[in-house]
């Protein structure tokens, strides 16, 4: 594992950007898990891989984003892909692997969840309103 690489960050960073708050988090993970503890858990530079591979399934995310997402490389590779010459951008895109596919895919994932949320806050107010009808 890269040194640099710190998975709790990186799960607290992918629990952000999915709108999720620690105690949503915790709730998912089961009744051994609380705030504090989803707390103490994105401070940890490595996380346990079964530990990964339950918070990837609960934030719906790869359990590699969790394990290889490096801002600094991200950083890098984005200022390395864009010169400015002259006011003009070139787009010399110098990709191993190709990590704006797997943004994509993270992109795409978290609107799918977005749009579960939504159907999920429809059905529950078409009930509550079939529950008002009925008093």
């Amino acid at each position: 594992m890269n040194e640099k690489i710190h998975q709790g960050r990186n799960v607290k960073r992918f629990r952000e950007m999915l709108g999720i708050k620690q105690e949503a988090l915790a709730i998912e993970l089961g009744d051994d898990w609380n705030q504090k503890k989803i707390s103490l858990l994105e401070q940890k530079e490595s996380i346990d891989k079964d530990l990964l591979q339950q918070l990837a399934a609960v934030l719906k995310i790869p359990a590699e984003a969790i394990e290889n997402f490096d801002e600094e490389q991200a950083i890098n590779i984005i200022s390395n892909t864009f010169h400015d010459t002259k006011g003009l951008i070139n787009y010399n895109p110098t990709f191993n692997e190709n990590p704006i596919d797997k943004l994509i895919q993270l992109h795409e994932e978290k609107i799918a969840l977005y749009e579960r949320m939504l159907k999920e806050k429809d059905e529950m107010m078409a009930r509550l309103e079939r529950l008002i009808e009925k008093k």
